[in-house]
């Protein structure tokens, strides 16, 4: 027995010697890169690595790597509104104002993590690729909940409406499906903006101040970013170009300190608006120079520029207008966003690596975007029951308007692309009957007084279909609309003259 036991013995120590040599098995550089830790051991270690310069540099948007450290390129600049925008194939939802129409949660929810699982999936195959570049990103800057008090403000489109109730409600189905409900780890990072009183007018957006009662400033604007920080536990808000009592948004510490930190203890990170401390110098004119505005940002607690000036931020310490300390207090909520992200952790680890791009615009995210633009659809009449249209009996129809057979009417702004698009008359065209004769005549211009002959055509046919209105090219954001001439805005809300002379 002596002779059989000894060799059981080794047997076992071969095995236990084995399962340890696997466990070790991973060596990493440095600590931050071991996942194995926590993520403030993590943001520990790599402050305490990091140069000024190298600080300042992860807390620009467009993030360069650092290659002695091994961390990578990181462009944090991402959208995805009503899907994931701006790169490439995929599910297009209906724009957030419709969305908002459909008074319906549990869809918003299951819509946005339809859009966050392309979003992962895309990043991945981009990773793969080598592609690091704007818009491959898992940080999308949505939604935006700001009230849309004035119909006339071009960026309406893009919000859930002019109730702060609903705004909040959908905000926050929005960001949970986006973000996942993985204890530690986001599948991608919801950003509630624009931070705070911006709901226009887009041509003043940069010299703007806004001072509402203190009554509306706490009953209006301010609620939605309270529910999606408190409920929605929200990764990020982006303060807004415009001032609000006297001080640009992103220089104010009493609406980033006072309110979003320490009233509603948000533990995420601020980002500026494009290039917004900018306007610090140039057109608000609070301070005197880029290395004044940058420490204006960073001392009311800015922990991401979208811009460059957050390159002078070494400037600004060896001139003793902000503390390395300060810079080390706001660069950590960022980097905490990159950790939960897994940015810094070995390709293929964590609950969301194995999200394949077979998901991208599949067959179940074309029925759920389907399922969303039949409930967002408001009937507004509906004279002697003539809709829905018997298909047998409509022998001939006449589809005309502008709008028939235009494609940005459908998308609207910050969207994103597929192969599935149908514009008005497509549809009609394919859901008729096989013998109806369907017709079409855009009939008027959008902009202009060229009318088109052929609505004789019109007195002939069992049904017209007259698609009216503009699109995204006559209002949006200040820059997009470009046939707009004031900012994006419209001056009223009716239709464009023309076409309903």
């Amino acid at each position: 027995m002596k002779y059989l036991f000894i060799p059981a013995v080794f047997i076992i120590l071969i095995i236990f010697s084995g399962c340890e040599n696997q466990k070790q098995e991973t060596v990493y550089d440095f600590p931050f890169q071991n996942p194995g830790l926590t993520f403030e051991e993590r943001i520990n270690d790599l402050v305490h690595r990091l140069t000024i310069e190298e600080k300042a540099s992860l807390m620009l948007y467009n993030s360069q790597a650092i290659e002695r450290l091994g961390i990578p390129q990181y462009n944090w600049w991402n959208e995805c509104l009503h899907g994931v925008g701006r790169a490439g194939n995929a599910t297009v939802f209906p724009q957030a104002i419709g969305m908002a129409a459909t008074f319906d949660e549990d869809l918003i929810f299951r819509v946005s993590t339809a859009i966050s699982d392309e979003a992962r999936a895309k990043h991945q195959a981009a990773i793969r690729m080598g592609n690091r570049e704007q818009y491959v990103g898992l940080s999308f800057w949505t939604p935006n909940i700001n009230i849309f008090r004035d119909p006339r403000w071009g960026r309406g489109q893009e919000t859930y409406g002019e109730d702060p109730y609903l705004t909040s409600q959908m905000g926050i189905a929005f960001v949970k499906g986006l973000q996942g409900d993985d204890p530690k780890y986001l599948k991608a990072s919801a950003c509630a903006k624009h931070y705070v009183v911006h709901s226009g007018p887009e041509k003043i957006r940069h010299h703007f101040n806004a001072e509402p009662s203190e009554r509306d400033f706490r009953e209006t604007y301010l609620p939605g970013f309270e529910a999606l920080v408190e409920e929605g536990q929200v990764e990020a808000v982006m303060c807004a170009y415009n001032r609000t009592y006297d001080k640009p948004c992103c220089g104010s510490e009493y609406l980033l300190n006072d309110i979003l930190r320490k009233e509603w203890g948000f533990g995420g990170h601020i980002v500026s608006d494009c290039w917004a401390l900018d306007d610090f110098w140039l057109r608000h004119k609070v301070v005197e120079t880029q290395v004044e505005a940058a420490a204006m940002a960073a001392k009311a607690g800015v922990n991401l520029n979208c811009g460059y000036l957050y390159q002078f931020l070494p400037e600004a310490v060896e001139k003793g207008l902000i503390s390395e300390a300060t810079i080390d207090s706001i660069v950590r909520p960022m980097l905490q966003t990159r950790f939960k992200l897994g940015l810094f952790d070995p390709e293929g680890y964590g609950p969301y690596a194995d999200i394949s791009p077979d998901v991208i615009n599949n067959e179940a995210h074309q029925k759920l975007a389907y399922e969303t633009a039949a409930k967002s659809i408001v009937l507004l009449k509906n004279r002697k029951h003539v809709l829905p249209l018997d298909k047998k009996s409509t022998k001939t129809i006449l589809v005309a308007g502008p709008t028939a057979m235009d494609v940005n009417c459908l998308v609207g702004n910050y969207t994103g692309y597929s192969g599935q698009l149908t514009t008005i008359l497509e549809g009609m065209v394919d859901r008729a009957d096989p013998g109806a004769v369907v017709e079409y005549n855009q009939g008027v211009m959008f902009h202009n007084d060229s009318l088109f002959t052929g609505f004789w055509q019109a007195g002939r046919a069992d049904a017209v279909v007259l698609c009216l209105g503009i699109n995204s090219l006559f209002e949006g954001e200040e820059g997009d609309a470009m046939m707009n001439p004031h900012g994006g805005d419209r001056v009223d809300i009716g239709l464009p003259p023309n076409q309903i002379e």
